[in-house]
């Protein structure tokens, strides 16, 4: 019987299994199968992505990584699991400085490691143009008889921003799995709910595309903060406080200039480190 070595690690409760790349060689299995069997919560470890650090990236940056959604789908970017795979390379010396750049398939993104243990990240420039998104319909949605007003954001991966004064839950559970795979998202969509608490604080809960429910998203933190501060519903400062725990979100964007990075602020924790049993 194979057996790999895996790290298991959350950012405030978005909880990823890593591993090495020689780890996942040793499995005979693909990316995407090893992620499904990891990431199944009843028959495996149980996770919401898979990531593989890939430290022989082009000479634009000092590592790159393979991340994977828990359906075995890929995704573009996600900033929790980066927090995550940040502390991981860092602790286990795969990377010997604490701000450094890393490949993704939403470009090049450049974590920080704090000096209290927390990770910041720069999540680069939000993309706001419909054809970036990618995003092909109107700024209102029906969804099971109920009409929302959207804001459409792409942080390298799509998300549709609602807001909300009623319980941002219970939406994202009813609404969600729609809006995921709505005609107007043609690489489909995660969807954040957003319910407004003052001009530095919101909660927000989110319908992860590829995952469904989570207890964070880094990335819809970010692309949550934007559209509050497009709809002038924020500053440009502000805690998100999510299922699992919240973090803080900067962005120096304004509606008239959108042309600013966005860095996301918050926790890495390690779980377990094991040995599992192909």
């Amino acid at each position: 019987m194979k057996t790999i070595k895996i790290t298991k690690m959350q950012g405030c409760g978005n909880d990823f299994v890593i591993l090495d790349y020689d780890e996942f060689e040793k499995s005979g299995l693909s990316m995407s199968e090893l992620a499904k069997k990891l990431c199944n919560r009843n028959f495996g470890i149980g996770a919401d992505g898979m990531i593989i650090p890939d430290t022989n990236p082009d000479n634009e940056t000092d590592i790159a990584w393979y991340f994977y959604n828990s359906d075995g789908t890929t995704a573009q970017m996600c900033g929790n699991g980066m927090r995550c795979f940040a502390k991981y390379v860092y602790d286990k010396k795969l990377v010997n400085k604490k701000c450094f750049s890393v490949k993704t398939l939403a470009g090049i993104i450049k974590p920080e490691i704090l000096e209290n243990g927390f990770v910041k990240v720069d999540m680069g420039i939000p993309k706001l143009q419909d054809e970036q998104i990618p995003f092909k319909g109107e700024r209102k949605v029906n969804l099971k008889g109920k009409e929302f007003e959207i804001t459409p954001v792409s942080m390298g991966n799509p998300h549709c921003i609602i807001f909300t004064k009623e319980n941002p839950l219970e939406l994202a559970k009813k609404y969600g799995p729609d809006m995921e795979v709505h005609p107007y998202f043609p690489e489909k969509t995660n969807t954040e709910f957003v319910k407004v608490i003052s001009r530095n604080e919101i909660e927000m809960r989110v319908y992860e595309r590829g995952c469904g429910i989570t207890l964070a998203c880094g990335t819809g933190a970010c692309a949550s903060v934007v559209a509050c501060v497009l709809n002038n519903l924020t500053e440009q400062n502000v805690k998100v406080n999510l299922l699992g725990g919240s973090v803080n979100v900067e962005w120096r964007g304004t509606r008239g200039n959108t042309n600013a990075n966005i860095f996301l602020i918050g926790p890495a924790e390690y779980s377990f480190t094991a040995e599992y049993m192909l």
